[in-house]
């Protein structure tokens, strides 16, 4: 399978479903990780244009852990909006991607950036097939399934599936261990020690379907996208 993977922000999809993405690579899947924003206004020392080259640096080294395409839209944080020009820059990208599943942010996750992702994506992967909607690339037939994978400490989340993420547990930590500016800055601004964070989460959602760790997720529930099979690894 072609799996697309859409988060907002630098450092989203390794926290929120890393370790799943490792396991599609390990079944022999395509795996492309998007990341919407520049995660320009995600520090308080370092300036925009800089921190801007050192996140898109770290997404990069992140991805190539598990051998994962990278593409990185750019667009500036927290103004992610599903206007024309992001779904045709956001449509060009997935069409790219030829995705078979597609995974992104929950529609009421806390982040605005989130939520217009989230909204951005499924509307933009309805019209992927569309060849009279031109982009530079060309249109890839049918309408991708989508999953939305869990919110920051699982608040307003239930999933309905899970992937258990156990023997990808470090490859899910190495991916983050790449994103530092990001790991030293929640850890010194904020308080927040971001693997633990991440480790909590996992376990709870584990200890939900009996496993060590998992990752939750939540199939989007409309025509055409819903298989009669199991899409997750």
């Amino acid at each position: 399978m072609n799996v697309l993977a859409i988060g907002a922000h630098p450092d989203d999809l390794e926290i929120l479903c890393g370790g799943t993405l490792a396991r599609c690579v390990r079944r022999g899947d395509r795996v492309t990780m998007l990341v919407m924003t520049d995660g320009s206004a995600g520090h308080a020392e370092i300036p925009a244009a800089e921190l801007a080259s050192i996140r898109q640096r770290e997404a990069g080294a992140a991805a190539a852990v598990i051998g994962a395409q990278f593409v990185w839209l750019g667009l500036r944080d927290e103004f992610v909006f599903n206007d024309e020009p992001t779904r045709l820059l956001l449509l060009n990208a997935i069409r790219g991607a030829q995705p078979d599943l597609i995974l992104t942010h929950n529609p009421e996750d806390y982040h605005p950036d989130h939520r217009a992702t989230s909204r951005a994506v499924f509307d933009a992967s309805f019209i992927m097939g569309l060849p009279n909607v031109r982009t530079e690339n060309p249109a890839h037939p049918g309408v991708a399934t989508l999953f939305y994978f869990d919110t920051l400490a699982g608040q307003g989340f239930l999933p309905t599936e899970y992937v258990d993420v156990t023997d990808a547990w470090e490859s899910k930590a190495e991916m983050l261990r790449q994103h530092a500016s990001q790991v030293d800055w929640l850890r010194y601004h904020d308080a927040i020690d971001i693997f633990a964070f991440m480790e909590t989460v996992a376990k709870f959602r584990g200890l939900q379907c009996g496993v060590a760790y998992a990752e939750g997720f939540r199939q989007a529930d409309a025509w055409p996208r819903v298989k009669p099979f199991r899409v997750l690894p």
